[in-house]
């Protein structure tokens, strides 16, 4: 028996109907195919990184065989991962604007607390990537030759950069939204970025640091911070997906 052809209001309503987590898949796929295509923010991103890792080398080079890098070891890694997700988050939300796919996403019948998640994910995901190449490399060039008998596991220094960039990808992509329409977007993004993030980045480089080196009572100080950055996340990413909408629509 052949089914009976849909009709144009009955095709509108499938297409309502279609689950949060659909639209999700199908907002993070686009993403990622697209960056597939051209890696372009990826390797951008990579680019950064290695730049900011050459600047560090030349600024340590003299520092002489008494100083400890290791002891600022945290701050410099995530610093490099600040400066590099800040060209990350504005590339995301420009090539979004540029090819008319922001004004696409508005037009379509998705809910823009799930373009928010979608977004987000994406950003974490290509950060995630970065890291996992410019953070061998940090230790090879930094850390290698350092004296860090009493450092603790390595999964302490991989935890604190994943809570980390959970708050930064999803805290940065509404910062990116509510910058990539104004003048100036570079510099706006980077003025409300560092204040907002301020919390976040002191409760990680902390948790980090106190991996690193090891120190007496480290371990208990370093889930004192990784639970602060923990509680930042989840306030922050709740708040930014109750606000996206009105963002958007702003």
């Amino acid at each position: 028996m052949m089914k009976k052809p849909k009709s144009e209001p009955e095709k509108r309503s499938g297409s309502l109907n279609i689950s949060g987590w659909r639209q999700f898949k199908a907002i993070l796929r686009k993403d990622i195919v697209i960056e597939l295509r051209t890696k372009e923010m990826i390797t951008s991103m990579g680019l950064y990184a290695l730049l900011v890792l050459v600047i560090y080398y030349i600024a340590l080079s003299n520092a002489g065989s008494s100083f400890e890098t290791q002891r600022i070891a945290a701050g410099l890694l995530f610093l490099a991962i600040v400066f590099t997700s800040m060209l990350g988050l504005n590339r995301s939300l420009v090539h979004e604007v540029d090819q008319g796919c922001l004004e696409a996403l508005l037009l379509s019948p998705i809910d823009r607390p799930i373009i928010f998640f979608g977004k987000a994910v994406g950003n974490l995901i290509f950060l995630l990537i970065v890291e996992v190449f410019v953070t061998p490399l940090f230790y090879f060039i930094f850390l290698s030759s350092a004296k860090m008998q009493n450092s603790g596991p390595v999964w302490m220094v991989a935890l604190a950069l994943v809570v980390g960039s959970i708050g930064i990808a999803g805290v940065g992509t509404l910062l990116a939204t509510m910058s990539v329409n104004t003048k100036g977007k570079d510099f706006m993004l980077s003025v409300m970025f560092i204040p907002i993030m301020f919390p976040l980045l002191l409760a990680v480089v902390a948790a980090a640091s106190q991996a690193i080196m090891g120190d007496p009572g480290y371990v208990k100080v370093f889930w004192q911070m990784i639970a602060a950055a923990i509680a930042y996340d989840a306030l922050m990413i709740g708040a930014s997906f109750a606000l996206y909408e009105f963002i958007l629509e702003a």
